[in-house]
């Protein structure tokens, strides 16, 4: 917390505005559309539940295809199968591990010679690193797919100059509490779509009519933040710039002390993008490091750190067995590569100098150990 959160939550129980309506929703709406550039905004419950929404106002049901990055968390397919639809996996590539442009021409040109285009593609910025939107839209434009971008983890990151979140038909962020800036629990919707935002309002408070009594004439949900939310959320904005600051730092910092390792390769950025690097990853090639990701991972949980792979793809999740996934290579995913051998660190925005020295430390002797183990040393 920044300690400015607290005032716009006293306005709020002052004005005993504490329901999901307030200045602070309206505020906050208006304050992350100026902040990303979009036209509009609506402040929802989840990051979980804008996605919904979004699915919802592109009309997606029961027998429809909808493509979705598989290197995700499981948030960005759930809704999808919300919809009675049905989710198919894309690959990563390796120069941002977001969705990769060439297996989403395969999977495109696939549908479209089976008569069944998807009605919507979901493309997820990874850790905060942007997708190659150019190549991406491209396509998507090309055969008549919406998009929904899932800029959950990428708020204040940029690509070509334009902000994370507002390349899409729709964007989505999160603010749940592990991300950049949080409400605690919460996310936005944003579009350029304005009259599709009013739409989004409607539906996220129960789809209620316009009467002086309850009626309802098509499904909606319970999905508006509430006022204190939007109101931490107006706080924690201010500090968006410093957080991503300090998130880059942390990062260059991690990448200059274990770059020199061998076998180590850090989650790449585009040169024409600006990652928020919300979390530091990298991987580890066992051939050439002498260690495994997982060596490491048990290392560092040994000494109380918390460390996690990357996200495990989706078309591996149980959940998903049996869905198609378009690789990005020939033979192989990508995705899995990543998820076998890739190692999120220690990234928050208030981590110490010594926190961070102490997680590097940690994987620098886990390779020393398995020096030791094979006799080298």
């Amino acid at each position: 917390m920044t300690g400015n959160e607290q005032k716009y939550i006293a306005e709020a129980f002052a004005g005993n505005w504490i329901a999901p309506v307030g200045e602070n929703i309206d505020e906050f709406e208006n304050e992350i559309a100026e902040y990303t550039g979009a036209k509009g905004a609506v402040a929802v419950s989840s990051g979980t539940a804008a996605i919904h929404l979004a699915l919802s106002l592109l009309n997606i049901k029961r027998g429809d295809t909808v493509f979705c990055s598989s290197l995700t968390f499981v948030a960005t397919a759930n809704p999808i199968v919300y919809q009675g639809a049905e989710p198919v996996f894309i690959d990563s590539e390796p120069d941002t591990w977001n969705m990769s442009p060439l297996a989403l021409e395969k999977a495109l040109h696939y549908a479209f010679l089976d008569g069944k285009l998807p009605k919507a593609v979901i493309i997820v910025n990874l850790y905060g690193q942007s997708a190659k939107y150019d190549e991406l839209l491209t396509l998507c434009h090309h055969y008549g797919v919406p998009v929904i971008e899932d800029a959950a983890e990428s708020l204040g990151s940029s690509y070509k100059g334009i902000s994370s979140g507002t390349f899409g038909d729709f964007g989505i962020y999160s603010f749940n509490g592990n991300k950049i800036i949080t409400t605690s629990g919460g996310g936005m919707l944003v579009s350029d779509d304005l009259a599709a935002l009013d739409k989004v309002r409607y539906l996220a408070t129960q789809a209620r009519d316009p009467a002086i009594h309850y009626q309802h004439s098509v499904v909606g949900f319970n999905y508006r933040m509430s006022n204190i939310l939007a109101g931490i959320g107006r706080g924690q904005l201010q500090a968006i710039e410093k957080r991503v600051t300090a998130r880059r730092n942390i990062f260059d910092y991690y990448k200059e002390q274990l770059s020199p390792l061998p076998g180590v390769y850090f989650m790449p950025e585009l040169n024409v993008s600006r990652t928020n690097r919300w979390l530091t990853a990298l991987t580890i090639n066992q051939k050439e490091a002498g260690v495994t990701s997982n060596q490491i991972l048990k290392m560092l949980i040994k000494h109380n750190i918390e460390a996690r792979p990357v996200w495990k793809p989706l078309h591996m999740q149980p959940l998903f067995k049996g869905h198609k996934h378009f690789s990005h290579f020939e033979k192989e995913s990508l995705s899995e590569q990543l998820f076998h051998t890739g190692i999120c660190l220690p990234s928050g925005s208030n981590l110490t100098s010594s926190e961070q020295m102490r997680v590097i430390n940690y994987v620098k002797e886990s390779f020393e150990e398995a020096l030791n183990k094979e006799g080298i040393v």
